[in-house]
């Protein structure tokens, strides 16, 4: 059975990386002219930066080497020269980085809104199988990334490219036979490179792989810390901790350790080229091949042909590392959507709350089949209540009526309508739902109350607020109504929040209701006054409420019993404590 620091050890294949690479291209083609200019910027940096050594030779030519009268005119002449030319080449190098810069960041907010926007389409079993600390590791981690490298890897690219073309350019104009000693070097490096690399990809991949489990496993503590404090756990959530941490650790020493090798190996290879070029200089110096000043200008470009080899080398594994995370988000931008609707789906408009399920059948996962052949109906205006042990199948569904998930078999009409054929929007804008799981976000009182609504007046919250019985708390706070709630609700408690979800779903005016557990987090007394407050809302509307609480439901006009994925009873409170069936032991078992 596998323990905690199991998580994230399973090893990724080798991904696509020119695919990959292929679709961050295309986000760069909107800004292909911007790129394109700084293509040229950086191409006439470059050109600067290769006219310096040959200004160096020929200044050295004219110093004589030491023999005979040295023109000082000419030698100074050079020096400018290739001062100026350094002086623009940086210049230019700093608009090429400030522009990639800017670039990067545009590019960054688009994947970003691409991302977020793909997240609003997935359906809810993709969050439910996925921990929402990989998923914003793909969002924040993965992403700058990417951008990263764009920002600086892809400058450094294009300009090494264009050195190490330009050197060798000049290195055959300056000494044909000294070029051969860069032809043996060149090979080895190339090989070597491609070897280290088809090794290194995989381990960032592994890499990315384990640190988005490790924010997944700190946010999930994070979001459990009273419970772990509760229970007295530190000892062993760190111990979990540790284990997880270490594979992410050993992730990351496996990718840069082996990718740390390739700076220093190339380097090797780069320097044993250079002593070759010493070694047939100093020869074709003694034959009169070539001058001091050629020897000199060679082996600077020699360092400039070296010496971007050496950064690419580097570069490469920052460069797998980015590709490693953008297809975890490209991943993710791939996961399938929510079923769009169908063509010429109806919109629901006016709804009155007939609801109907025939023959449904459905299951999480294949094969493991949740509810079998459930029948419902709830007409206008009538309270269902639906009970059961936990794992019945009572939020299961809550999720088909809301259509979070699609049935395997059967059917469920609102009004008549197959709800597969008119619009989510319009089906889940009927519907107002209050869950046990609370949920506030940062923001004022009154922009929580009237989240769900569009436009609501002050006086339309304050009366939904009264009606939940939260009115009085609020306006004892100092800023009443513009009192912000932190993260999450932290600064209030959890019944509260629970009577501001309440008060949102009566403000969202909707012709059907779903409570699921509405009341479990307020004492009994404000639970009898929100009921009452909630029949008198729920009038007239047709609502689903999941009670574990039997004495909340008791008023319900029908009540289905669901074990194990089956209707095993349904009627009225008094039809099934007559029966003295399933129903009846559950209620007795709670006034025992």
């Amino acid at each position: 059975m596998p323990g905690p620091g199991d998580r994230g050890r399973k090893k990724e294949k080798p991904k696509d990386a020119r695919g990959t690479l292929r679709r961050i291209l295309r986000y760069l083609k909107e800004y292909r002219w911007i790129v394109a200019v700084l293509t040229v910027c950086a191409f006439a940096s470059n050109i600067g930066n290769l006219l310096g050594p040959g200004f160096a030779g020929k200044a050295i030519h004219a110093a004589g080497a030491g023999r005979g009268r040295v023109d000082f005119d000419v030698v100074f002449y050079y020096g400018r020269c290739m001062l100026i030319a350094y002086i623009l080449s940086s210049l230019l190098t700093f608009l090429v980085n400030m522009g990639m810069m800017r670039v990067s960041r545009h590019v960054a907010q688009k994947i970003r809104k691409d991302v977020f926007d793909k997240l609003m389409t997935l359906p809810v079993g993709y969050f439910d199988r996925n921990q929402a600390g990989d998923i914003i590791s793909r969002v924040s981690y993965d992403v700058d990334v990417v951008t990263t490298c764009l920002s600086t890897d892809v400058v450094q690219i294009i300009t090494s490219v264009i050195t190490v073309i330009g050197s060798f350019v000049m290195m055959c104009v300056i000494s044909l036979p000294l070029v051969t000693c860069m032809l043996i070097t060149i090979p080895m490096a190339v090989l070597y490179t491609r070897y280290m690399g088809r090794r290194t990809r995989p381990l960032y991949s592994r890499r990315s792989k384990a640190y988005g489990s490790m924010n997944g496993f700190v946010e999930e503590m994070f979001s459990g810390q009273k419970t772990i404090l509760a229970y007295a756990y530190e000892d062993g959530v760190c111990e979990e901790f540790s284990a997880i941490n270490h594979e992410a650790a050993d992730a990351y020493r496996d990718a840069d350790s082996l990718g740390m090798t390739m700076g220093p190996s190339i380097g090797f290879i780069n320097n044993l080229g250079l002593s070759l070029i010493g070694l047939l200089g100093a020869v074709f110096y003694l034959w009169k091949w070539v001058d001091l000043g050629q020897i000199s200008s060679f082996v600077l470009y020699s360092r400039k042909f070296s010496g971007p080899i050496n950064e690419i080398a580097n570069i490469i594994n920052e460069i797998y590392s980015a590709l490693a995370a953008a297809e975890r988000v490209f991943y993710m931008l791939e996961e399938p959507e929510e079923v769009q609707d169908i063509y010429g789906a109806k919109t629901l408009d006016h709804v009155r709350g007939d609801v109907e399920m025939k023959e449904v059948s459905f299951g999480y996962v294949p094969g493991k089949t949740v509810l079998h052949s459930l029948d419902l109906e709830a007409k206008e205006g009538q309270t269902i209540a639906i009970v059961g042990p936990t794992g019945a199948g009572k939020s299961t569904i809550i999720n088909l009526l809301m259509r979070f998930y699609d049935v395997d078999q059967g059917a469920v009409f609102v009004d008549g309508n197959e709800i597969r054929t008119v619009t989510r929007d319009s089906l889940r804008r009927s519907y107002a739902m209050v869950l046990q799981d609370t949920w506030v976000f940062g923001g004022t009182i009154y922009e929580n109350i009237a989240y769900g609504k569009e436009g609501a007046s002050m006086d339309e919250v304050v009366a939904a607020a009264k009606a939940a019985r939260i009115h009085s708390y609020v306006m004892r706070l100092p800023e009443g109504y513009q009192t912000v709630i932190s993260e999450d609700g932290g600064n209030i408690s959890k019944g509260q929040k629970q009577l501001l979800t309440i008060a949102r779903a009566m403000l969202y005016d909707t012709r059907m209701l779903i409570l699921d557990e509405a009341t479990s987090n307020v004492d009994t007394g404000t639970e009898r006054q929100v009921q009452q407050a909630m029949r008198r809302l729920m009038k007239g509307k047709t609502c689903f409420v999941i009670a574990h609480r039997l004495s909340t439901i008791q008023n319900a006009d029908k009540i289905l019993v669901v074990d194990h994925g089956d209707v095993v009873e349904q009627g009225t409170h008094e039809e099934l404590m007559l029966q003295k069936g399933f129903y009846y032991r559950l209620y007795a078992s709670q006034f025992e």
